[in-house]
């Protein structure tokens, strides 16, 4: 019994998310001091994800023998976000209006917390800021502030210059392959501590917000959590089987990464993790290295979801009335803004400040209200953004004939063999 709990990532973070939820609930103030945990296994796991990223897409790229495959995956992978991410829009803003969590709500009787620095982000959330942005003063400054984009951008030219090289560029990429092997081999040391990062994030979150917090916004909770479910299970479960996939055979192979964010609520603390998963399910280690990292900025299914769900709510609970011609300028606001805050820090609360201050219709200081419980929405949305750019690869992966079908059948044949680890 204790081996297979100590070979079996999912039962491990499984036990530590809830021995974490019971230790916050009952001794709040132990629950707080979890935190550096929590905090620590999340900058382990950043601390690698550059390199993974940037390894990834040069090998990816440096093997493709056809460049222009590179730009043609990339514009397939754009035109895919944005259809979805407008359904999961629309979706949330449908749903949030049948079910009006916030009508009837009595603002002034909900805890709310300090917004400021949100809202002084917002004022300066620029587009075009956001498209500059990309391209990094320096590539040491962009793996050092672990600038997602900018290390994609950076190593794609690079990708793309190794490439040109042919054979003379062939003993670097030999040294870049065995690096990157490395890196993936201290993800796995890493991962051995993540039930503790776990643990420590769900001790904290109980213990600093507590259940009590759960209760006023207790509707739109559920709505979000219900919405969320409708968006995996309908429109991303329609989406694997047009491309010849099952969703739940994919989601058990990716369970314990998912589980992983429900104990961090943070995407990126399964992000090498799920690179790796993505190739051994099948798909080749360009579209990976393309899809995966562009996909964490420009494809947050979750957090568009509750971006729409969020604002109509805030309308609601402060008596606001939007007719259908201001929910439709909403759904095209947030198709850009949410673009503009990618890979930032509490880039959901800066998105909405920014949204709400575009419309000026409801108060910008009604996300105070949402602070309480944006912690515990965290994990959905990260979830689900985790499982919309799975998705999203496998699809681009098939659609560009570079699909294993032979390795996914024996990443599904280990998942039934007693004993055997898909990690």
């Amino acid at each position: 019994m204790l081996r297979r709990l100590r070979d079996n990532l999912t039962a491990r973070v499984l036990l530590a998310i809830a021995l974490g939820a019971l230790l916050g609930a009952l001794f709040p103030e132990a629950g707080k001091a979890m935190r550096p945990l929590g905090d620590t296994f999340v900058k382990l796991v950043k601390m690698v994800i550059g390199p993974v990223i940037f390894l990834t897409i040069v090998l990816g790229v440096a093997n493709v023998a056809d460049i222009k495959k590179v730009g043609k995956v990339g514009g397939k992978a754009f035109l895919y976000f944005e259809i979805v991410t407008t359904f999961a829009l629309a979706i949330g803003l449908v749903v949030v209006n049948l079910t009006k969590p916030g009508a009837g709500l009595d603002v002034t009787t909900l805890a709310v917390g300090d917004v400021s620095r949100y809202t002084s982000q917002a004022k300066q959330l620029s587009i075009v800021d956001f498209l500059t942005h990309i391209v990094p003063a320096s590539p040491v400054q962009a793996f050092a502030e672990g600038e997602i984009l900018q290390i994609v951008f950076f190593a794609v030219l690079f990708g793309a210059a190794l490439a040109a090289l042919g054979s003379a560029g062939k003993p670097l990429v030999d040294v870049l392959d065995r690096t990157s092997q490395v890196f993936f081999r201290i993800v796995g040391i890493i991962m051995v501590v993540a039930p503790i990062g776990a643990f420590g994030a769900m001790a904290f979150t109980i213990g600093s917000f507590g259940l009590r917090t759960l209760l006023p916004l207790g509707r739109l909770m559920l709505d979000v959590y219900l919405t969320m479910a409708i968006f995996i299970f309908g429109v991303l479960g329609l989406v694997c089987r047009l491309y010849g996939f099952r969703l739940l055979e994919f989601l058990r192979w990716i369970k314990d990464e998912i589980l992983l964010v429900l104990g961090t609520s943070s995407s990126e603390a399964a992000l090498p993790r799920m690179m790796d998963k993505l190739e051994r399910f099948g798909c080749e280690r360009s579209i990976v290295g393309l899809v995966i990292p562009a996909g964490y900025s420009f494809n947050l299914d979750g957090t568009s979801i509750y971006l729409s769900m969020a604002t109509i709510f805030l309308a609601q609970a402060y008596g606001v009335d939007l007719t259908i011609s201001q929910q439709l300028g909403i759904l095209l606001i947030l198709m850009v803004t949410s673009k503009g805050a990618a890979g930032v820090t509490g880039s959901g609360f800066i998105v909405l400040a920014s949204t709400l201050s575009i419309l000026r219709v409801v108060p910008i200081e009604g996300i105070a209200l949402l602070l309480g419980v944006d912690r515990f929405m965290s994990e959905a949305r990260a979830i689900t953004n985790l499982i919309g750019n799975g998705v999203a690869t496998l699809v681009i992966a098939r659609s560009e004939g570079a699909f294993d079908e032979e390795r996914r059948a024996a990443a599904v044949a280990s998942m039934h063999v007693p004993g055997a680890r898909a990690a």
